[in-house]
């Protein structure tokens, strides 16, 4: 008999984080930082709503779904939109279909737009594909590897390994510190890509109190089976890259990538890649794994793919035909495309997920507005 407990993260039972962790660590799709208990309970810490559905057969746990509780009987993946990864985390032989499980836990409607489902839970839902971008030295080690990087751009590289001399020369002795504990240069980052965002119309996701308190609460672990991870690239004392992340065991899932708009000549965030990669044994990595966008840069360095799902899941029963019936009209106009609507879908997605109250909504769709605008009046101006 099928039993599903909803409750805040940190109310989970150590029994439970255990199962949890030895079910994410058991599947090679599961095994990123994001699908584990220790990301669910650090986001509880910043956010009131955080939920897990933990799915009980005959008293024992079998699945574990980590969601944000939101009005209107609507869930979105734990940490999103920093949630690149989420999916149902069960056993194999379980046979759970997500309709149940949100029926039981009183969820009409779960929106996801990184699913990732090796055991097929979400069968029945719509789905799209898209891809996620991994760096994976677990079948080759590094040398090798920027080797086929190289012979898949050699003039790129060529040129990058040009400007990382040149920077060297010209800026000071360049050096990439793993595991850099420099509050200054953590704050630094922020403030690159919070304007880097605003700059390029993005959704300004570091604006909001809990992404910023997560974000600080996960750089100041210095221990624990997960953890922040920055990494920096310097010229002489000065930074000019940097990534942001989580870190679980050997796999490495960073969040913010962002440089110092003074040294964009050199292209820092180019060396930062070839770099960070040679470094990745010491560092104790197999796995960089970049997620999905933004692939005009990615697929220049992870040579490996993963499909995940965009879609919705809905409860079984009038409920989730109802819920269902909407998203239906969404997909219709085109929602999980790559045009205006689907553009227009993931922004208004991004900003419902991070945004807590209507008013910061409404701002932020404002904002979005605005800047669009703004950005078709220059390429009007440019024709």
């Amino acid at each position: 008999m099928l039993d599903v407990e909803t409750l805040h993260p940190s109310l989970l039972t150590p029994t439970d984080v255990a199962v949890w962790r030895g079910l994410a660590a058991s599947q090679p799709a599961f095994a990123n930082p994001l699908l584990g208990p220790d990301f669910a309970q650090a986001v509880g810490k910043v956010r009131e709503d955080a939920r897990v559905a933990v799915v009980r057969r005959d008293g024992e746990a079998v699945g574990f779904l980590a969601y944000h509780r939101r009005p209107g009987g609507l869930a979105r993946p734990i940490g999103s939109p920093l949630s690149d990864y989420h999916g149902l985390v069960s056993r194999p032989e379980a046979g759970l279909k997500i309709g149940d499980v949100l029926r039981a836990a009183d969820v009409r409607l779960f929106r996801y737009t990184g699913l990732l489902d090796p055991n097929g839970v979400f069968a029945a839902a719509p789905t799209a594909e898209r891809a996620a971008y991994v760096i994976d030295l677990r079948e080759t080690d590094a040398e090798r590897y920027l080797e086929a990087v190289r012979a898949e751009s050699p003039k790129k590289i060529k040129n990058y390994r040009r400007l990382d001399n040149k920077l060297d020369r010209e800026v000071g002795s360049v050096r990439l510190v793993a595991g850099d504990i420099s509050r200054e240069s953590f704050n630094l980052l922020i403030d690159w890509k919070r304007e880097q965002l605003i700059r390029t119309g993005g959704h300004d996701y570091l604006r909001a109190d809990w992404t910023r308190e997560l974000m600080a609460d996960l750089f100041q672990t210095r221990d624990g089976a997960m953890r922040g991870l920055m990494i920096g690239l310097y010229a002489g004392d000065t930074l000019v890259a940097s990534h942001f992340g989580v870190r679980q065991g050997q796999t490495y899932h960073p969040w913010i990538a962002s440089t110092n708009p003074e040294h964009a000549a050199w292209s820092p965030g180019q060396i930062f890649f070839l770099r960070a990669i040679a470094a990745m044994p010491k560092m104790g990595l197999t796995r960089y794994d970049l997620g999905p966008g933004h692939d005009h840069y990615k697929r220049a360095y992870a040579l490996n793919t993963i499909s995940i799902g965009e879609g919705g899941a809905t409860a079984a029963g009038l409920g989730g035909r109802m819920a269902m019936s909407v998203e239906n009209v969404w997909s219709l106009a085109g929602a999980r495309g790559e045009g205006a609507v689907g553009r227009l879908r993931r922004r208004m997605d991004a900003i419902a997920s991070t945004e807590l109250t209507m008013g910061g909504r409404v701002r932020e769709f404002v904002e979005a507005v605005a800047s669009r605008t703004q950005r078709r009046s220059g390429e009007l101006s440019e024709a």
